[in-house]
């Protein structure tokens, strides 16, 4: 399916099980491709939770390393595709970000009345989102590292000191970049899962921050 952002329409996989209290929007450039998010994906469902798995850049844009690396950009469309989601499904929304994806989240999950239930990132790059962002978080936060991944697990920990909301860092032994090894993305889909179910209650309100600039 496509998603209506501004003048672009991002590709997306969408699923609603029945019954579904929250919505978990995937936030990485190219989100649906990757069989880690698909695999978090699925197990999320079979926990009753809706997914939209987007793809912030079109397929034409994802190439360029620029606009891998535009935080704004990706943070304002995940911002819009939010409140789209919203609008469709009346579901509040959590976020699970993946490499410059997390960054978005954090940026998006920052801005006034967003209302973001809870984030989840997966291993990424939170550093990259400017501190202001990160001290404005209110949602509910679990960052998921491998122990094998030393330099994503130290700047995780630094962005972690920035929030001022519910934190937890959670590292899984053994795991690398990409979490490869064997049972490794089970065990993220795991935390993910346990962290959105026990966060589905109203978020706290969101501090006041500078809002994001139209798509």
């Amino acid at each position: 399916m496509l998603v209506p952002v501004g003048c672009v329409r991002l590709a997306a996989r969408l699923a609603v099980p029945d019954g579904s209290k929250a919505m978990v929007v995937f936030a990485q450039g190219n989100s649906r491709h990757s069989p880690r998010n698909r695999h978090v994906a699925r197990t999320l469902n079979r926990a009753g939770l809706g997914t939209l798995v987007l793809d912030l850049l079109t397929d034409d844009e994802v190439g360029n390393s620029h606009n891998v690396f535009d935080i704004m950009l990706l943070a304002r469309r995940l911002n819009a595709a939010t409140l789209w989601l919203a609008r469709e499904t009346g579901l509040p929304v959590a976020y699970f970000g993946a490499g410059t994806g997390v960054a978005a989240a954090l940026e998006a999950a920052a801005v006034p009345g967003s209302d973001i239930l809870s984030i989840v990132c997966r291993g990424g790059r939170p550093d990259l989102a400017p501190p202001a962002a990160l001290a404005h978080v209110r949602a509910p936060t679990l960052f998921v590292v491998g122990s094998g991944d030393p330099r994503m697990l130290r700047l995780n920990r630094l962005a972690a000191d920035w929030l001022g909301c519910e934190h937890r860092l959670s590292v899984v032994p053994g795991a690398t970049h990409l979490f490869p090894e064997p049972d490794a993305m089970a065990t993220v889909a795991q935390l993910a899962r346990s962290w959105f179910t026990s966060h589905l209650g109203r978020p706290p309100a969101t501090a006041a921050s500078p809002t994001l600039r139209p798509v």
